[in-house]
């Protein structure tokens, strides 16, 4: 990724792997892939309930379908068939190919609470941090560019308050909580887990 985004994300540490860890993450792989399969047309996941992150922003590397009843959901309990968010990317044709899901969790968890829902070992959850985005009502400003960087979001060299108070937005210590990205479809078992 871009250089700026290593200010805006914080990274579970790794563990080493055990074979109950390799199983498990095999079986959530195989719960998920079936429940998923569906959603290969984004109507059927629209009609779930799963809408479009930043529908305007037609230029996204990875396109988030979100559903907020399954990530309230998600903060209380663990579901591998139900993820928060569905993604895609356009396909050569243009048109929006699944390729996996995102798991969250509440930003307060602890590592291990995150262990027992994807095992740290086979995938690394990653938590955004420090985000200074436009304020209200300049939603516009989501496109001001500074020297070749976004002066907004996870792609911005801007990563404290003072910075952001500076350009007039409002500073986000941790606006999200902790997701983990599963490529699901992905036929190498490494590729599945690598964000």
């Amino acid at each position: 990724g871009d250089m700026n985004s290593r200010f805006h994300m914080e990274m579970t540490p790794t563990r080493p792997a055990t074979r109950e860890d390799s199983a498990r993450a095999e079986r959530l792989l195989a719960e998920l892939r079936a429940s998923i399969a569906k959603y290969r047309d984004t109507a059927v996941a629209v009609a779930d309930g799963y809408k479009m992150f930043m529908p305007n922003l037609k230029t996204q590397r990875i396109y988030h379908l979100t559903n907020g009843r399954r990530a309230f959901a998600e903060a209380f309990r663990f579901d591998a068939s139900k993820p928060t968010s569905l993604l895609y990317r356009r396909g050569a044709d243009g048109n929006l190919e699944l390729y996996g899901a995102m798991y969250t969790a509440p930003k307060r968890v602890s590592v291990d609470r995150l262990d027992e829902r994807v095992p740290l070992s086979i995938a690394r959850w990653h938590k955004h941090v420090n985000w200074c985005v436009p304020g209200r009502g300049q939603r516009e400003r989501w496109l001001e560019q500074r020297d070749g960087h976004p002066v907004f979001g996870p792609q911005s060299p801007i990563a404290t308050r003072e910075a952001c108070d500076a350009v007039g937005g409002r500073f986000f210590p941790s606006p999200l909580g902790w997701m983990v990205h599963v490529n699901a479809f992905a036929s190498d078992a490494k590729a599945v887990w690598e964000h």
